[in-house]
């Protein structure tokens, strides 16, 4: 079992008619499918990852993309998806704010 999220991009307007209110972690991408930005939808989130993502396509420019999973465990797994991002980038996705975070090998 992998701990990236392998699951397929879909086009934000087609995804935005199927999400529910529920908790878990996004990940947006740009038009080449370079993941731009992760958030995730937490117990105190206005309508789950509808919302989260919603709000999240307000305010950033280039997402066309979105692949989502709907846990209760959101904050730990954001986190992890932030630590395999850095992993494999050597940085946290533009539109991401700077957080410190530990080291995690996914390999």
């Amino acid at each position: 079992m992998s701990i990236r999220l392998d699951k397929e991009w879909v086009r934000v307007s087609e995804a935005l008619q199927r999400l529910k209110g529920n908790m878990g972690v996004f990940q947006l991408a740009d038009s080449s499918r370079e993941i731009i930005y992760i958030g995730f939808a937490g117990a105190k989130s206005n309508f789950g990852l509808k919302g989260e993502i919603s709000e999240s396509l307000d305010r950033l420019d280039g997402a066309e993309f979105v692949r989502w999973e709907v846990t209760t465990g959101y904050w730990s797994r954001y986190k992890e998806l932030m630590m395999i991002h850095q992993f494999d980038h050597g940085d946290c996705p533009k539109e991401n704010e700077k957080i410190n975070l530990g080291r995690l090998s996914p390999e």
